[in-house]
Formats: C-alpha cells, structure tokens, sequence
C-alpha cells in the first residue's frame, strides 16, 4: 500500500479530519494540522465566495509561521473538499483558487471529474475522492483520482450502509493505493483498527464537532457528548440522500425520529418548506462513533486522546503478539 509523501512524512497520527458542512473553519482546520493531523473543510464553508481566498490565505499563512517556529514538530498538510455536482456553481471559482494557493490535497464529493482532478495535478497535489461502494472506487480511480475515501456504514452526514470490513476488502482486492475508511471512528484503538482491516489512515469528522474549535452551536456540541450510536437515526428525508443525523435534534425540530416520512431526491427542497427546519443547521447530522466522546475540548486536546489509545491499542498488540504467533 503506496502512500504518497504528503500523507506520509508529516503526519504524526494516520488521521485526515474530514471536512464539516457548516461546522468546520479556519480555526478547526489550523488546530487540526497543527496537533499533526490533516484537517480540512469544504469550500461552501467560505460565504460568499470571496470569503474562500481570505481563509486559504489565514491558513496557509499561520501554518506557515507555525512550520518556521516549530521545524522540529511542523504541521501537518491540510484539505479543501471540492463537492463537484453540476449544480455547484462556485465550482471552477473554487478550483482555480485551489490551483492559485496550490492546496496540497483536495477532497471531491458527488461525482469524478478528471478536469477537477487535472487541475489539481498540475501543481503536485493529490486527489482524494469519497465513494460508498466498490463500483462508484472503481470509477473514480479509473477518471484519476489518487485516492479513495470508503464512507462506511455509521458515518456522519451522507453515509453508506456497507460494512467498513466489506468494503475495505473488496476495494483492496485491486487497488493498493492511497485509501481512508470513514464510519464510527472515535477512539485510538478504532484508528488502528482501520489500518490493521487494510485502509491507510482514518477519517474522522463527528468527535471534531465538540471541540472549541468548531462552529457549531453549544448545544450541538452538547448533544454529542450527551448522545451516544443508539441516539443515530438513518433518512433521507431532509435532503434527498440518506444520511446519520442525531435522535435528539429531530426530536427537537417537533418531528418524531423513530417514524420519518420516505424522502426522495425532491426533498432537496424540504428546507424551502414554510416552518421546516433546515437540514444540518437545525437537523444535525452525525455518526455513530460518538460514545466515546465524554466532554467538549480542543481539537488538540482530541488528537492527543486518540494518540494515547493510539499508542496503547498498538503495544498491547506487541504484547499479544507471541499468542498470536503460537496460535498460527
């Protein structure tokens, strides 16, 4: 399994934040790549549009003067994610600033276009691309994507419903390179749990929501520490698309949980209904990877939680290691 340089030489923990509709910022995105993982948001974040070169401009700046204070311990690459769907029309504005401030990984959603993927080779960066099944792997690395992203079942937002085993094996059956798995990480010991079933690095984005950090309403955050996998409802009512959003918010929104109407690709206009709540703002998504999850901290804070189970979940395997090699 080939990493390329980037994922490979800075990291301190095989870990990319991933990219939080609304949620996440500058601030999330600095402190992520300064405790020594990727952090990333999506470019619909920056509004208006202009707002997008003022945060690349922030982030690439302060990691910059980070990387100069701390050449012993420098930080970690950061990610923009791209969502590549016609109906984006921010999209080629958003690319070219890409290009403009050589963003060094660009994660794309909802569609492969080799023009985004093009543009984005032609100063050295890399492609990751996230999928939910084998075939929609297979296509986009056929259209030329670097790397895959596996969105299992469990993860927050748009989710699959494969399991994170199934899927991992099947698209490691023919590619070996660059590949993250996404689904109800939120411990240490599931980020080794991730690389020993075959994926590279572990996505995480959920237990990114309770941080300082992250722009999120004091009771969403609350809501996750409080909440836990059986508190995850799975529907594709509020935007067309099914995805994990927490129990407690629907509730909150006056709507009952447990018996959610069918949606359908119309109901991407659910939130244009008079008196609806709107989808991630007030509904809140979510995986269910949060049970771990015990109070609100910084993103720094988090990282060096995961490190430390990290770190524990790999020398108690050490420790194993000779029954393992007697059982074989």
């Amino acid at each position: 399994m080939a990493l390329p340089k980037i994922l490979k030489e800075k990291l301190r923990l095989p870990v990319v934040g991933s990219p939080l509709f609304i949620i996440s910022n500058p601030d999330l995105v600095i402190a992520q790549c300064k405790a020594g993982i990727v952090g990333s948001f999506p470019t619909l974040n920056a509004r208006p549009k202009e707002k997008l070169e003022e945060w690349l401009i922030q982030i690439t700046e302060e990691l910059a003067a980070y990387d100069a204070a701390n050449p012993d311990k420098p930080s970690a690459p950061f990610a923009v994610n791209q969502i590549v769907h016609r109906s984006n029309e921010r999209l080629q504005h958003d690319v070219e600033l890409c290009v403009k401030y050589k963003v060094p990984i660009v994660i794309t959603s909802l569609g492969a276009r080799p023009e985004v993927f093009d543009a984005v080779h032609s100063y050295g960066g890399i492609v990751l691309h996230d999928i939910i099944n084998n075939t929609h792997a297979r296509k986009a690395i056929e259209k030329g994507a670097d790397g895959l992203i596996a969105v299992a079942a469990g993860a927050g937002g748009h989710a699959g419903t494969t399991s994170p085993f199934a899927l991992i094996q099947e698209i490691r059956e023919w590619f070996d390179g660059p590949l993250l798995l996404s689904g109800s990480i939120g411990t240490g010991q599931s980020i080794l749990a991730a690389q020993a079933m075959g994926a590279d690095l572990a996505y995480i984005g959920s237990a990114f929501i309770a941080t300082t950090e992250a722009n999120a309403e004091q009771a969403y955050k609350q809501m996750i520490v409080d909440s836990s996998a059986q508190d995850i409802v799975y529907s594709n009512l509020f935007t067309g698309v099914h995805g994990n959003y927490l129990a407690p918010s629907i509730e909150k929104a006056g709507m009952d949980p447990q018996n959610l109407p069918e949606g359908d690709v119309k109901t991407m206009d659910f939130n244009k209904v008079e008196n609806k709540p709107k989808s991630w703002k007030e509904i809140w998504g979510c995986g269910q990877g949060i049970g771990s999850i015990k109070t609100i901290g910084s993103a720094g804070e988090l990282v060096a939680k995961f490190s430390n189970e990290y770190a524990a979940a790999r020398n108690t395997l050490l420790e194993q290691a000779p029954i393992l090699e007697a059982a074989e």
